[in-house]
């Protein structure tokens, strides 16, 4: 049944070679340590559990499965709650009178604007014509104003940065450009917690660990939180939407690599065309591999989440909680790649729940679509 997910494409990064030092210089030690020392005197802050994913690594025979499950971060459903409100945080510095803008597939946007309304900012929220009514109306309801722009996510992105410079408006964006990086490294440093909180929710050695990339900031984040945090590197491999593979095209290139979107995924928050810079300086060397996944199997995945398939308990997955698990299905599947990767019995695959039902609608519609096909 689910075991014959497969993969679109997979490619070893040629120029892997992880340095500490390097990433390290990339996202200081100290910029992460200050992001989890702040985020974790939050109200309401909780390290988000850590589930096992049993039924799942016993089918594939692999020793343990373990799922950060981010649908519980900060009731925002995201892992991107720990990088925009952070971001604002720390750009505000107690200014009262600022209004700060972003663009957003979504959950970046809701983070934002959770910010925001944290410390009594106005928020202005840039989306594309393909974020759904339900995603804008969740940014509304936490006071944002939500400015639809005609075409895609880098559309609204370059009407944003427009707009905000005419405006003087302080963007808030998870995406790097030239003279444009603290809050993006922000953004990213926010994201290390999860690392932090892994460490000390298991004393197993992780030897694997799935990322999903839209422009990068999650993964980048995520592996500067492995070079601080972790004592054994794992292997890391990308997973992309086989439309939006900005990373594998750029790692396959050697180089940057932009790709046009003939097709949006509806793993929107990873539909994106261009990696950001300060995530690429971080990727480039210390991603071992890359896998893009289509569109078919992010239904059958949510339902079989959902209804217990791959653990004891009941998980909420959104859409871009899915590929991980098709990836690490597929990549099983492949013995030739199973053997590159070094993926056994003695193996400790990390995979990321990136976001719950953050849109509720497309949650249910793909739920119960999903449960036909299992």
């Amino acid at each position: 049944m689910f075991l014959n997910q497969k993969f679109s494409k997979f490619i070893t990064n040629f120029n892997y070679n992880f340095e500490r030092k390097k990433i390290l210089k990339v996202l200081s030690n100290e910029f992460l340590e200050k992001s989890f020392n702040t985020i974790s005197n939050w109200k309401n802050y909780n390290p988000t559990p850590l589930t096992n994913l049993n039924k799942l690594s016993k089918n594939l025979n692999l020793k343990n499965i373990f799922y950060k499950d981010e649908s519980k971060r900060f009731g925002l459903k995201s892992f991107k709650a720990l990088g925009g409100a952070y971001a604002v945080e720390i750009i505000s510095n107690n200014k009262k009178d600022m209004i700060v803008s972003t663009a957003t597939a979504g959950n970046h946007g809701k983070s934002v604007a959770w910010g925001a309304k944290r410390l009594g900012l106005k928020c202005k929220i840039f989306i594309s014509e393909f974020v759904s009514e339900n995603r804008a109306n969740e940014m509304k309801n936490l006071g944002a104003e939500v400015i639809r722009i005609e075409g895609n996510y880098e559309k609204s992105l370059e009407e944003c940065k427009k707009i905000s410079k005419n405006n003087n408006w302080e963007i808030i964006q998870d995406v790097a450009w030239p003279g444009y990086e603290l809050v993006p490294k922000l953004t990213m440093a926010g994201y290390s917690i999860m690392v932090k909180e892994i460490t000390k929710q298991t004393d197993k050695y992780i030897t694997h660990v799935f990322l999903q990339a839209g422009v990068g900031g999650m993964a980048a984040g995520f592996i500067a939180g492995i070079a601080k945090y972790f004592e054994y590197i794992p292997k890391i491999i990308i997973v992309e939407p086989e439309n939006a593979n900005c990373v594998m095209k750029s790692i396959e290139n050697g180089s940057l690599k932009n790709i046009k979107i003939e097709k949006q995924s509806i793993m929107g928050g990873m539909s994106c065309g261009e990696v950001s810079l300060v995530p690429w300086q971080i990727l480039k060397d210390s991603v071992s591999s890359c896998v893009s996944v289509s569109d078919e199997f992010v239904s059958q995945t949510i339902a079989m989440l959902a209804g217990k398939y791959f653990s004891e308990e009941k998980i909420i997955g959104g859409e871009c909680s899915t590929p991980g698990i098709t990836s690490l299905i597929s990549c099983c599947n492949n013995e030739d790649i199973k053997n590159q990767l070094e993926i056994n019995q003695s193996s400790n695959i990390l995979l990321i729940g990136c976001e719950g039902d953050a849109d509720k609608d497309l949650y249910q519609k793909l739920l119960d679509s999903g449960k036909k096909l299992i």
